[in-house]
C-alpha cells in the first residue's frame, strides 16, 4: 500500500459537485491498494498514521499527533499511485489492486483508523472525485509498505 499524507488545514471531496467528505486540521490521505497487499499491510499504515507526529507544539517543534490537536482525516482512493512509468508515455496501473481485491482493503483500512479513535471522512472508491485541499506546512510525507 501506498500512503500520501497531507497535513491540512481544511480539506473536502466532492462527487458532481456535492461535498462527500469535508475535514478541517488533520489529515489529507491519498491510499494506493497494491494486488499483493494484505490486511497486515493497512494494519501497518494504521498504526503509523495514527501516531504520527507532525503538528507543531507550543516550541513549534513536529510534536504532536492528530489526537493531540483533535485532528481528523479525509481518506481518498486513488489507484494512480501505483502507476508504472517506466516505459512509454503512459503509464501502467496492471500493479493496482483490482476493485474486488482494492475495496475491502481501503474499506478495512478506514475502519482500522476509526478504531483507533480518530474521526474518518471518505471519498467514494471508483468516483470521479473533486478534491481540494489546504496543505498546511506545506507537509508531505509518504508511506509505501513494500519498504517498511
Amino acid at each position: 500500500m501506498r500512503a500520501v499524507i497531507q497535513r491540512v488545514s481544511q480539506a473536502e471531496v466532492a462527487i458532481d459537485g456535492e461535498t462527500v467528505g469535508k475535514i478541517g486540521k488533520g489529515f489529507m490521505i491519498l491510499l494506493g491498494v497494491h494486488q499483493e497487499d494484505t490486511k497486515e499491510d493497512a494494519d501497518y499504515l494504521v498504526r503509523k498514521i495514527s501516531t504520527l507526529r507532525v503538528f507543531e507544539d507550543d516550541e513549534g517543534k513536529m510534536n504532536l499527533g492528530l489526537k493531540d490537536v483533535g485532528g481528523s482525516i479525509l481518506s481518498i482512493s486513488q489507484f494512480t499511485l501505483h502507476a508504472d512509468t517506466k516505459k512509454g508515455k503512459r503509464p501502467s496501473f496492471v500493479k493496482a489492486a483490482r476493485p474486488e481485491t482494492a475495496i475491502p482493503l481501503y474499506e478495512y483500512f478506514n475502519e482500522g483508523l476509526l478504531n483507533a479513535d480518530l474521526t474518518v471522512e471518505t471519498g467514494k472508491f471508483g468516483a470521479d472525485m473533486a478534491v481540494s485541499l489546504i496543505n498546511d506546512g506545506p507537509v508531505t510525507i509518504l508511506f509505501d509498505t513494500r519498504d517498511k
